[in-house]
């Protein structure tokens, strides 16, 4: 079983941006334990499951 993230951690990954709250991928794929390229690929491949505002790229 996988040890529970203290919430002071997952808020500090959270950078306010232009007034948006914005998490970099490199941080919410460590959150849950995966590589970055598998987190964006599965975000690419199941786009219509997100809301159009989930992710941007620079």
């Amino acid at each position: 079983m996988k040890e529970i993230i203290p919430q002071e951690v997952i808020e500090h990954k959270i950078f306010l941006i232009r007034g948006y709250k914005v998490m970099i991928d490199k941080d919410l794929a460590n959150l849950y334990g995966v590589e970055t390229k598998y987190l964006n690929r599965q975000v690419r491949r199941n786009m219509e499951r997100f809301p159009e505002d989930f992710m941007f790229q620079l």
